[in-house]
């Protein structure tokens, strides 16, 4: 099932959260499903497309040692992400998205293995998700799957 936006930003609000965006293969995807929700500014802070490597490193504060050694398509890389996004905009909660959209591998990573994260104030929580298809349908993938993530943490409470 396709999370609503509104959802995620009810279930942050609901927690007086605001949320900030790390997007690399959904390149604003996510950002462009909460803004459409009427009143989104009320919760999101703002988001920020690092696709290139480098820009994880330099905008997002991931260890630029961490994705010389594995690439940006990596758990931690995620969980980086997000909680960099977090101090980045000033956000209490950080979503990330970073996977290989295709249709060539990256890294030595298949096309649509994907990591999605969300860091609140408490935890980092990181999703493997290994989505069908071609690089649309991984794209939209990926950004449903960290909406779906942060509800399900969000609901948490």
């Amino acid at each position: 099932m396709t999370p609503a936006p509104a959802d995620v930003l009810a279930a942050a609000a609901a927690r007086g959260w605001s949320i900030g965006v790390a997007e690399s293969l959904t390149g604003g995807l996510v950002v462009a499903a909460l803004v459409s929700v009427p009143g989104a500014s009320a919760v999101l802070r703002g988001g920020v497309v690092a696709y290139a490597t480098d820009l994880k490193a330099s905008l997002l504060g991931v260890d630029a040692a961490l994705l010389a050694e594995r690439g940006a398509v990596d758990p931690d890389v995620a969980a980086a992400m997000a909680g960099g996004v977090r101090r980045a905009t000033g956000a209490d909660v950080g979503l990330a998205t970073t996977g290989v959209a295709g249709p060539d591998p990256q890294d030595g990573k298949a096309p649509g293995l994907v990591y999605v994260a969300v860091a609140t104030p408490e935890r980092a929580t990181v999703r493997r998700l290994d989505l069908p298809g071609g690089r649309a349908a991984v794209r939209a993938g990926a950004a449903d799957g960290v909406l779906s993530l942060a509800l399900e943490v969000l609901a948490r409470g």
